[in-house]
């Protein structure tokens, strides 16, 4: 049985996290049939017309408009279109070093190879994206990926009752790099506790028992030894330093750091260079000085 379809292939950029290996479209004639066979990558289907089966690891799936089904590399799969309602459907293959990482952390895997997902068209619009720039330059290249990107955020959202709850370290720690991320803008404790799905008061619980600080403590810090690094690698002004570490005025950003290390910026930029005048000044005093001296070994 035959199948109308449209579809791109790729070259392997092994050092890539992720890439695109093929996308497409296809619609299916009565009981077509794929496989049995191996790929190299991982492949998701998505049904938006119709129904099939669909056969891995020595079990069988019966699919739907509106499911999909991950098939991992070396795994042999099969998959047939149903004879009174022949399936339509989209697919993407893809690989990279983080693939598969990446597919386990949205609660796919071949153990669980089966979802489901309202948003079809979305998906549908994302490889039919795809499939309309698909030359060979470097714009289409990022607007491929980017696609891909979208296609499993897609996925993701649908499979939030399947993905594993964080731990009470890991809100911590996604929290923490949202702050090491975004310490240069107005960020506040609010816009953290949203982004990490907590509300403020549990994040900052969590927050203080993993770190001994609070989220708004912890901020001021960082920026603090940010600014300390700044100040004493760069010729940045006092001003520009409190703007790129997250100070709307240099007013507030003197007064946190005379807080926290009990002395001005301008006052720690210089210590600084003093000490490590006198360090060189030390070292060289302290090294003997052979140049000029013109000595051959004894016979």
């Amino acid at each position: 049985m035959m199948e109308k379809s449209i579809f791109m292939e790729f070259p392997k950029e092994e050092n890539a996290d992720l890439y695109l290996s093929v996308f497409g479209h296809s619609i299916t004639e009565p009981l077509h049939k794929a496989g049995p066979s191996v790929k190299s990558f991982y492949l998701i289907h998505f049904v938006l017309e119709g129904e099939g089966d669909f056969y891995v690891q020595n079990v069988h799936y019966h699919l739907r408009k509106g499911q999909g089904f991950l098939i991992e590399p070396d795994h042999q799969a099969m998959y047939i279109s149903n004879r009174e309602q022949p399936w339509t459907y989209i697919w993407v293959g893809f690989s990279g070093r983080k693939a598969g990482e990446i597919l386990h952390s949205i609660g796919l895997t071949q153990e669980s190879p089966i979802f489901a997902c309202n948003e079809g068209e979305r998906l549908k619009k994302y490889v039919f994206d795809m499939l309309k720039h698909n030359y060979s330059n470097q714009a289409d290249s990022f607007r491929q990926l980017g696609m891909l990107y979208l296609f499993l955020a897609v996925i993701a959202g649908a499979q939030k009752n399947k993905m594993e709850a964080p731990s009470g370290n890991a809100y911590v720690n996604h929290a923490v790099s949202y702050i090491q991320n975004h310490y240069s803008l107005p960020v506040t404790v609010d816009e953290i506790s949203d982004y990490v799905g907590l509300n403020r008061s549990y994040l900052s619980s969590l927050f203080k028992t993993c770190t001994g600080l609070s989220p708004i403590k912890y901020l001021q810090n960082f920026r603090i030894t940010r600014a300390q690094h700044m100040l004493r690698v760069t010729d940045l002004s006092i001003e520009s330093i409190a703007l790129s570490c997250g100070y709307q005025s240099a007013e507030a950003f003197h007064k946190i750091f005379r807080q926290l290390t009990g002395m001005s910026p301008k006052a720690f930029r210089m210590e600084h260079r003093n000490r490590t005048r006198n360090n060189q000044s030390t070292m060289r005093n302290n090294t003997p000085d052979y140049m000029g001296e013109d000595t051959e070994p004894e016979l």
